[in-house]
């Protein structure tokens, strides 16, 4: 696989490859993949991350399976009070508008269940491609969220399949690198370079 040449490789770290095949394109979001993943002309190719990017041009790439890309992954948060879940909620959400998250992401504060086992939870749910950003970015910004922790797609399946009441819902958007619409990625598939 040959790679086009790029000005600044290292702005191109944690973005994606997608080998058609026939040619190969660089500088995609994980949307973008998936919007490419979910054609059947292209579910066949190919998908690596930019793992890392040197100035002289080589670049460390990572394989990533394209079923990957259809998970949904996550971090729950538990509290005992709704207070403190709360607590959790509002700083997630107020530190997202200043330093954003590495990817789209929802935010949900919620019971599960009902009376004396009602459990209150801060989710933060998001591509399952991103759990290693997510992860760095909630070191980053300090989080420490939660009484305990459980996370990964299982427990994003798990928490969609338990009953419960959310009680505030929003919407985190990544303003590094935001992806494109449907028509836009497709009308440019030919181009080597996408960024």
């Amino acid at each position: 696989m040959k790679l086009p040449p790029l000005d600044d490789p290292a702005r191109y770290r944690r973005l994606y490859v997608f080998d058609f095949g026939e040619w190969v394109a660089v500088g995609y979001t994980a949307d973008e993949i998936a919007m490419l993943l979910e054609s059947e002309r292209f579910r066949d190719g190919r998908v690596f991350q930019i793992y890392n990017a040197w100035p002289d041009g080589r670049m460390e790439l990572r394989g990533i399976s394209n079923a990957r890309f259809q998970l949904e992954s996550g971090m729950l948060f538990f509290r005992g009070d709704s207070a403190a879940a709360a607590a959790d909620f509002d700083e997630l959400l107020r530190t997202a508008d200043t330093a954003p998250p590495p990817c789209r992401a929802f935010l949900h504060l919620a019971t599960l269940g009902e009376g004396a086992d009602a459990r209150h939870v801060t989710v933060l749910g998001y591509p399952a491609e991103y759990d290693d950003e997510i992860g760095d970015w909630l070191t980053r910004i300090g989080y420490a969220g939660g009484d305990w922790v459980e996370g990964g797609s299982s427990c994003i399946t798990t928490y969609q399949d338990t009953q419960r009441t959310v009680h505030r819902r929003a919407q985190l958007t990544a303003r590094e690198h935001a992806s494109r619409s449907r028509e836009e990625v497709y009308s440019s598939i030919r181009k080597a370079v996408q960024r």
